[in-house]
């Protein structure tokens, strides 16, 4: 069962194996925490920092954290192939963030370009890697990486992630706070895309909540937007930058728990698969050594969410193609 409990409690049981990861875009504001975070992993020995200014500076505060991971900085273009050699996982923050007003569509033609030459460096130095993308927009972006492997012969659909669990992180939150239940047990299945209304929480398949139709609305509404939210109350200052970090940490550890042979990993994510006609879809998958094993069905869904299905998945349609375009052209 896929879930956000306490991170330190997942890790101490597991077996802790020796990964080298890449933080791509380490130096901004997901991924200097996003960084940290990674740092205390015990399954992380060799932490890579990359980023196009300040990653030796931020890589030597990290690296003062008393945990084994040897932590390095690589910084500008000459340096990202050696800081994705040989990687295990890379994650991928980096891009423009979000500012009050902007749509994640807005980001698209800046973040594009970045996490296209990404997926061109990783394809020489680390093809067989993991690859998290965490840049938005994820509906888009995840495409360009894949489209951009498969130029270079490596794409392996089982690899590469769109990271969607900030917003797994959200729903568990808000409905346990709705609900005064036990945030560390919650297991709200968030399925769809990774922006606005293609982010389709699964509040039907909370066992014993009990929400009014005006709880649905508001909640729903509340975890589409969440990084709405942030944005304003930051008043231009920054976007969700912490709680992003906290989630792409989440699913970096899982993921590493999988690959170290950790049974039953079950988490929400945006891959490639056949569930619907978009190419691209979030939902459960169950993870394993060799990435994505399995995707697994959605479920039954009440008719509000079906109406939101109905409504998200042509809109992937349309942002997945537009990566594809991208990549492509």
């Amino acid at each position: 069962m896929f879930s956000t409990r306490p991170l330190a409690k997942k890790l101490a049981s597991n077996a802790v194996r020796n990964y080298k990861v890449a933080v791509v875009g380490a130096s901004g504001g997901i991924g200097q925490p996003l960084s940290l975070l990674l740092k205390l992993d015990q399954n992380v020995t060799q932490l890579s920092l990359y980023d196009v200014v300040n990653t030796p500076g931020v890589a030597a505060d990290i690296g003062h954290v008393c945990t084994p991971a040897k932590t390095k900085g690589y910084v500008g273009p000459d340096q990202i192939h050696q800081a994705l050699e040989g990687s295990d996982v890379v994650v991928i923050p980096a891009g423009v963030p979000r500012k009050p007003g902007m749509t994640r569509d807005d980001l698209f033609n800046t973040n594009a370009s970045i996490v296209q030459s990404i997926a061109e460096a990783s394809a020489k130095a680390c093809p067989n890697a993991m690859f998290l993308i965490i840049s938005n927009p994820v509906n888009s972006t995840v495409p360009i990486f894949a489209e951009t492997l498969k130029k270079s012969g490596v794409y392996n659909k089982n690899r590469v992630f769109g990271v969607t669990s900030l917003d797994v992180v959200r729903a568990n939150a808000f409905v346990a706070e709705n609900q005064n239940f036990d945030v560390n047990k919650m297991n709200v299945p968030v399925i769809g895309g990774h922006a606005g209304t293609t982010i389709l929480p699964l509040l039907s398949q909370v066992p014993g909540a009990k929400f009014s139709d005006d709880d649905i609305a508001k909640l729903t509404h509340r975890i589409q937007f969440g990084g709405d939210e942030v944005v304003e109350a930051k008043a231009g200052a920054g976007s969700a930058t912490l709680s992003m970090a906290y989630a792409g940490k989440f699913f970096a550890s899982r993921l590493m728990s999988a690959m170290s042979g950790e049974k039953d990993v079950i988490e929400c994510t945006f891959v490639e698969n056949d569930l619907t006609s978009a190419p691209y879809f979030s939902t459960k998958v169950r993870l394993g050594p060799n990435g994505a094993e399995e995707v697994l069905p959605f479920g039954p869904l009440s008719a509000f969410e079906q109406e939101g299905l109905d409504k998200l998945v042509p809109d992937l349609i349309v942002q997945a193609n537009k990566g594809i375009s991208f990549a492509n052209k």
